[in-house]
């Protein structure tokens, strides 16, 4: 008897262990949206004594750990598509909204001054134009002092979401590029020195003279980096600002049927390098109390961050999307 009552003592005490929120979270991915995440991570922390330990490895590094469950999230710019989500057992969910600007290192050019048409971006990182000169950008800047120098191209070394995206831009701007390159977290680049991380590419750009690169906008903002002007899907130029971000982020079709697998690039009306970060998480039935861990996070951060994610340049999920990610943790526990 005694036995028997020391057995259901034990189990209810594992029962009531099962139900306590973890007292650290890991996860690791996507640089893109790391700015975001740790200051939501410091924010959490103080609000329930859980520390979650991110480590921006990148987007391939991110998925690879998920997948090994080496970590309790991982995270990716690039969206994984439902079959592959289904061969490797995860649900995903879009966190937090960034852009990619195209940032430079001119002397004597300031911000938003230089404009680059889509196509002309394209064959720059096709190692197509290689002076700062040439007649193609010399057309759109009249009255700039364009130098006679050589261009610099600064890529990712890593596996990377922001490549993805960048790339998934170039390929929609450019039937060149989608037929020498294609989109991809890593492509075989024609020109250029590579950095890890983004954080790699926006020192590259800054040391470098004469260079350019594909950086969040967030590490542009916090380097005091100039960036090009683009253009709309409609060849309007456009600069990098929030209203320009939002107009993008206003088309977003997202569904929960496929997982929220979608493009925000090159939207009407709208600044063309914009895209959602996602977040992996295992499906397995012994994972679900890491599952509740991770969801408690993000639930707190998209209650309690959009102030932090704005003054860190990101954008915000709207309240729709993030109703309807509460309703694809329910569906998919």
């Amino acid at each position: 008897m005694l036995k028997s009552v020391t057995k259901g003592l034990v189990i209810a005490a594992i029962a009531a262990t099962s139900m306590v929120a973890a007292d650290k979270i890991n996860g690791a991915g996507a640089t893109f949206p790391a700015p975001c995440y740790y200051d939501w991570a410091y924010n959490y922390q103080k609000a329930t004594h859980t520390r979650v330990n991110y480590q921006a490895i990148g987007s391939g590094g991110g998925v690879k750990q998920i997948s090994e469950r080496i970590v309790d999230f991982g995270a990716t710019d690039a969206p994984l598509t439902p079959k592959e989500l289904d061969a490797a057992k995860l649900t995903q969910f879009p966190a937090v909204i960034g852009s990619i600007v195209v940032a430079h290192n001119i002397p004597g050019i300031a911000d938003e001054k230089l404009k680059l048409k889509n196509s002309v971006v394209a064959e720059i990182f096709a190692g197509q134009i290689t002076m700062w000169n040439d007649p193609k950008i010399a057309a759109d800047n009249p009255g700039i002092n364009l130098p006679a120098q050589k261009i610099i191209v600064a890529h990712r070394s890593d596996g990377s979401g922001t490549t993805f995206v960048f790339t998934d831009y170039l390929s929609e701007a450019s039937k060149m590029w989608k037929s020498k390159f294609g989109t991809g977290k890593a492509i075989g680049w024609a020109t250029g020195v590579g950095g890890k991380g983004n954080e790699g590419v926006t020192n590259l750009i800054k040391q470098t003279p004469y260079s350019i690169g594909y950086i969040e906008n967030a590490y542009k903002e916090k380097n005091n980096l100039a960036a090009a002007t683009l253009q709309t899907a409609e060849g309007k130029w456009v600069s990098a600002t929030l209203p320009n971000f939002q107009a993008a982020v206003k088309q977003a079709k997202w569904s929960k049927k496929d997982h929220f697998y979608s493009s925000l690039v090159l939207q009407d009306n709208a600044y063309p390098i914009v895209a959602a970060t996602f977040i992996l998480m295992p499906r397995d039935a012994d994972k679900a109390d890491t599952r509740n861990d991770v969801i408690r996070f993000f639930d707190f951060s998209f209650k309690n961050g959009d102030a932090a994610a704005q003054k860190l340049g990101y954008i915000p999920l709207p309240v729709e999307t993030t109703n309807l990610v509460r309703q694809y943790w329910n569906e998919t526990k």
